[in-house]
């Protein structure tokens, strides 16, 4: 009896150990290490940390209550109003009010927006529209619309100062403190504090992971395979950043004829296999196979002959091809621009950022389970504002059927994102839209 009594002790007192080995433990400073700018769109890691949205995506997609706590439609989706969550405060005690809303929704969108105007009418943010917007709460949860503080009290022009669990506390040597928000509205986060350190190239990322100087860091798709022969502790996202080419549509190139020849004459299975070294998906559809069921029925294959037969003996002169970002992005546009000569086109590389390329490639993030709203979201980052009413699977591979037709945009492959993290961290998940939540990850025991 005393010996069932003794290891009933010894088993109760092992689960409490397990259990406090489990929980989550406030304080430290999570370290993270990346190779661009954390502000940058569309998965730039410090924005969700100091940024809160009207709306946000859970992490399977589904959109939830943020700054606003309700919204509603009248007029056939033509008007919306979101009520507001009472008592938030920016990080520098200002109040968060229908009115610092409006004016940081209209820093962030000059021009084409997803409304014709927003205005503050108490605690409610009115958006009316010519058109209809039946995706708008949506389109909110985009990183494009998060809320930020653009005047002070004093009224001056405020720094990066938002509602969300960390606020910035300075950037040195390449570093950007973040201190955790005592009073965050939707909870303190587990760590003290967040450093992240930018511009790091990726292979130093990974060598500071193994000797514990970070503790999360970037596995570049096209290293994904690499990172697991390495036994990094990784964490992937569903394929849901779209890799494209936009195809101006004026100057050399306003002729359907010669952008259809393009999308003709690009490999992507060489970009698939050797530059991404397969992982994602082959695509020929703006969204993934996963969210429509209907991706596969737009033909991803090479066709020269035909890219040649499109192009005939129309002269299109020199034409200039970018690429947002750097590293495989710059490899799988120099890939391209072999192909587009293949195909008798003079293509030269032009540096990141020139503004009027004839054709650009460009990554960007699809997040959220409602395809209409993701199509909308996508359309909107490439320039087109127009809004996406379709919601039936044969009413929107219409719309995408049109939409590609016109060869503006080529879609090429949906890429993971995926981050390895150290041992000491633990509890750490994606978002939706592919980018670490740290506010819910916790490090080893520090005290």
């Amino acid at each position: 009896m005393l010996r069932r009594f003794a290891i009933s002790c010894v088993v109760a007192l092992a689960a409490i150990s397990a259990a406090a080995r489990t929980r989550p433990h406030y304080g430290g400073t999570i370290h993270v290490e990346i190779a661009g700018d954390p502000w940058e769109r569309p998965s730039g890691v410090a924005r969700r940390l100091v940024y809160d949205g009207l709306t946000e995506f859970d992490s399977g997609g589904a959109l939830r209550t943020a700054l606003s706590v309700a919204w509603e439609q009248d007029n056939n989706f033509h008007r919306w109003q979101f009520r507001l969550r009472q008592g938030v405060r920016f990080h520098d005690g200002t109040l968060l009010s229908s009115a610092t809303v409006v004016a940081s929704l209209n820093a962030s969108c000059r021009t084409d927006c997803p409304w014709n105007s927003v205005k503050a009418v108490g605690p409610l943010v009115i958006f009316t529209n010519d058109s209809p917007m039946p995706n708008l709460p949506s389109l909110l949860a985009s990183d494009q619309f998060l809320i930020a503080l653009t005047t002070r009290a004093d009224g001056k022009t405020s720094g990066a100062i938002g509602t969300g669990p960390f606020q910035v506390t300075g950037f040195n040597n390449g570093i950007l403190a973040l201190a955790a928000n005592e009073n965050c509205w939707s909870g303190r986060p587990f760590a003290d504090a967040v450093e992240v350190r930018v511009h790091r190239a990726v292979r130093d990322q990974w060598l500071d992971l193994s000797l514990g100087h970070a503790d999360v860091v970037e596995i570049p798709a096209e290293q994904f395979r690499q990172a697991q022969q390495q036994h990094l502790s990784v964490h992937a996202s569903l394929p849901l950043t779209l890799l494209a080419l936009q195809v101006n549509d004026t100057g050399a190139l306003a002729n359907v004829k010669l952008r259809a020849a393009i999308a003709s004459a690009v490999d992507r299975s060489a970009l698939y296999n050797v530059i991404f070294q397969k992982q994602g998906e082959i695509t020929a559809g703006i969204l993934p196979q996963g969210m429509t069921g209907y991706s596969f029925l737009f033909p991803p294959d090479r066709d020269l002959n035909r890219a040649h037969e499109l192009r005939g003996g129309l002269a299109t002169g020199t034409l200039t091809l970018s690429a947002d970002g750097e590293g495989a992005e710059q490899l799988a546009a120099q890939r391209i621009a072999l192909n587009l000569r293949e195909a008798g086109f003079n293509v030269q590389m032009a540096a990141a950022g020139v503004q009027h390329a004839d054709m650009v490639l460009r990554m960007l993030s699809i997040a959220g389970d409602d395809p209409a709203a993701a199509l909308e979201r996508v359309l909107w980052d490439f320039g087109d504002p127009a809004p996406v009413t379709e919601q039936t699977p044969a009413a929107l591979y219409k719309r995408e059927q049109s939409i590609l037709d016109d060869r503006k945009i080529v879609p090429l492959l949906d890429l993971p994102l995926a981050f390895a993290t150290g041992p000491r961290l633990r509890d750490l998940h994606l978002r939706a839209d592919g980018t670490p939540n740290l506010p819910d990850a916790s490090l080893e025991d520090t005290r």
